[in-house]
């Protein structure tokens, strides 16, 4: 059995900061992955000084630099659910854990990552996580991947303990930026910020999981 590993994240370039170097690692051995993403980032709050997006034209460029950021890392199962940006709390949780209980029973995944249910800040983080700890925790226990959680909440490793699992991606670096830097219109300031600070660049080299107890 393939060793496929599914990523599920709500927003594009949520997969960019602290997943795609472990992606990259993945499809560099030519192992599978299936990126979920649920939206296209309509509400971004970053459209220029002087603008160079509207609310109307963000989401065309928005998929493109998903797009660009998923070749960065060798993505090729790319799935978008069209749900729009900041609603994705409001969406029937049962239904969108069977979208994606159909797509887990599909591609049988050995691994699973998304956002650590109570500690990834963001309501659609939040609304996405609970969706997908429904999902794996309604299958046999058996059959279940492994459940890895990105955190970043403040209180993240006070409340939860040390990652259980942390991956040096130093290998990967150059595709982790890409990766990065395909989201331009989002993400400059982590750009401008991993050259400038060296703690910064740490942080970015260290992607850090914990294993969601079901």
């Amino acid at each position: 059995m393939d060793d496929h590993l599914l990523v599920i994240f709500p927003h594009p370039d949520d997969e960019a900061f602290g997943v795609s170097g472990t992606i990259a690692q993945h499809t560099k051995k030519g192992l599978p992955v299936t990126y979920i993403c649920l939206t296209l980032g309509q509400m971004g709050r970053n459209m220029g000084n002087p603008p160079f997006a509207t609310r109307e034209s963000l989401p065309l460029i928005r998929q493109k630099e998903l797009k660009d950021a998923c070749d960065a890392v060798g993505i090729q199962d790319l799935r978008q659910f069209g749900l729009r940006d900041k609603t994705v709390e409001f969406e029937d949780e049962k239904l969108l854990a069977d979208q994606f209980l159909a797509v887990i029973e599909e591609v049988k995944p050995t691994r699973l990552i998304t956002f650590y249910p109570g500690y990834s800040v963001h309501p659609d983080h939040e609304a996405t996580a609970r969706a997908v700890v429904r999902a794996v925790g309604s299958m046999p226990e058996m059959d279940r991947p492994e459940l890895l959680c990105v955190a970043f909440a403040k209180n993240s490793e006070e409340d939860l303990g040390a990652p259980h699992v942390v991956t040096d991606i130093s290998d990967v670096f150059e595709e982790k930026m890409n990766c990065i830097k395909a989201h331009r219109s989002q993400t400059q300031w982590l750009v401008d910020s991993v050259d400038k600070d060296p703690a910064m660049l740490a942080w970015v080299k260290n992607e850090r999981f914990w294993r969601y107890p079901l």
